[in-house]
């Protein structure tokens, strides 16, 4: 007897969100009841990210699972790509339409390796994205680029945005990608050397929760020229925060660049800033209403020392 079979549906469907995709659709083949219940399951995750899996075969692959079923609205609360080597331009565009088809609440892109290497070419996300998701609540995207566009950007849901590792157009292109999301709320942000990308803008007067981190590209410390002449380039990099509703604020900068807050924080409670001293002056000026306080300022290795175990006591 098929024990499993006669489980309530919301169980079996919460058993399903915690398989990877291929198992799920596996399932199909158990009975008529299972046919059609992977339709239903509110999380996919969709793992390519094995070198070895034939070129082609993921779009194929998602395609067939998702289109397959064509009831009149399938709703995904999360779909999670993990995009390997042997993903390309295709993959990308059937990830983009599997999100809009299905009304997907949370749409996660995440590519296994670097943003582009000899042997494999850089992701680049479809402008499709910018205007066709409209459902979308959280959005999580690393090691992949973004593609320019000239019509305009639009995600009226969204509350949530990671960017972790994200090359952009450009400048403009940050702040018009986060003027678009007029009800955002918790911004994560981990630059890379090469997102191309001078001075990060944040003008978002909804919000709350702001993350961001900008390692030194050369923290391996070596003692040579070179060190000299990208740190005179660090000073042309910064910050510009506008965000009056932001009560979270947590910030990694080890470049000898800016950091600007315009309007203050009024409503700031929770605040971690690990800086260069130079930056610590502007932004603890904007805080003065946070109830609680981490922080390292940078000036020598001793000092880093010292003041991070205080401020961890």
């Amino acid at each position: 007897m098929d024990l499993i079979s006669e489980l309530p549906e919301a169980l079996l469907l919460r058993i399903l969100s915690l398989l990877p995709a291929q198992d799920v659709a596996s399932t199909m083949l158990l009975s008529k009841r299972w046919r059609f219940l992977f339709t239903s399951v509110p999380r996919l995750e969709y793992d390519d990210s094995y070198h070895s899996i034939e070129y082609g075969r993921f779009s194929r692959f998602v395609d067939g699972f998702l289109f397959l079923h064509e009831a009149p609205a399938i709703v995904i609360e999360t779909l999670h790509f993990k995009l390997g080597k042997t993903c390309g331009a295709e993959d990308i565009r059937v990830c983009i339409r599997a999100a809009d088809k299905c009304c997907v609440r949370e749409l996660i892109v995440e590519i296994d390796g670097g943003l582009a290497s000899s042997e494999s070419p850089p992701i680049v996300l479809p402008s499709s994205l910018y205007a066709g998701c409209r459902m979308l609540v959280t959005l999580k995207l690393s090691k992949v680029i973004l593609e320019d566009v000239s019509s305009s950007i639009s995600f009226p849901s969204l509350k949530t945005l990671s960017l972790l590792s994200v090359e952009y157009p450009g400048d403009e292109f940050v702040s018009r990608l986060l003027s678009s999301c007029h009800v955002l709320e918790v911004l994560h942000v981990e630059q890379c050397p090469s997102d191309n990308v001078t001075v990060f803008t944040v003008r978002v007067p909804s919000l709350k929760s702001l993350v961001l981190h900008a390692l030194d590209d050369d923290d391996d410390d070596d003692d040579d020229d070179d060190d000299d002449d990208d740190d005179d380039d660090d000073d042309d990099d910064g910050f510009v925060i506008d965000t009056p509703s932001l009560e979270w604020l947590d910030i990694v900068d080890h470049r000898e660049g800016f950091c600007i807050i315009e309007n203050g924080m009024p409503k700031i409670m929770t605040a971690s800033l690990d800086v260069i001293y130079s930056h610590s002056g502007e932004i603890m000026r904007s805080i003065t209403s946070v109830k609680r306080l981490d922080l390292c300022l940078l000036t020598s290795e001793v000092l880093v020392l010292y003041l991070h175990a205080v401020c961890c006591a």
